[in-house]
């Protein structure tokens, strides 16, 4: 059975070598908004199948929310970085 908030070794070693801004970079903020997108994608993906998994849209949910203030700390200290990363990861149009 393959969970939903598991993400593959490889997948994450790509997310970082995308988004990282030095070679030791491993947790920037963009970096994290990164993971947490390619779970939410995961997840409501699940949830288009699994109309009645409430506990999965709860944690949908909180995701959502972790990433919408994450993407307001970028915002407010790297206006720059924040357009980029949005239209990277194709979040708003």
């Amino acid at each position: 059975m393959k969970y939903l908030n598991m993400i593959t070794k490889e997948k994450k070693t790509d997310i970082i070598k995308k988004f990282q801004t030095s070679t030791k970079d491993v947790g920037s903020t963009p970096i994290q908004v990164a993971m947490l997108t390619h779970r939410i994608r995961e997840i409501s993906g699940h949830l288009k199948t699994h109309k009645k998994d409430y506990s999965s849209q709860l944690g949908l949910l909180k995701l959502v929310s972790q990433r919408r203030s994450l993407l307001a700390y970028i915002k407010k200290h790297d206006l720059d970085g924040y357009s980029a990363l949005i239209k990277e990861l194709e979040l708003r149009k």
